[in-house]
């Protein structure tokens, strides 16, 4: 294996360590953020054809509860720290 890929491999298993600087709720609540991000973006694309875009309620609503828990927990976190 290339050293290149080695260290971002690495750097990819260092995500999952009890010790690391990234914090995990807030790349959770990013990428599923994003995802909603994406629907919009089609949804705004299909609607400039005039195609409609179904997407399942269910769906979208889980998207959109990960994001606000993720971001929320961290965030209460934050606030409830003892130092």
């Amino acid at each position: 294996m290339t050293n290149p890929i080695k260290r971002l491999i690495m750097k990819f298993t260092n995500i999952f360590k009890d010790e690391n600087t990234i914090n995990e709720k807030n790349l959770v609540g990013f990428a599923s953020f994003m995802i909603m991000v994406i629907f919009a973006v089609a949804d705004i694309v299909t609607g400039i054809f005039s195609q409609p875009l179904i997407i399942s309620d269910t769906i979208f609503n889980s998207f959109v509860i990960v994001t606000l828990g993720s971001f929320g927990i961290d965030g209460v976190v934050k606030i409830f720290r003892k130092k």
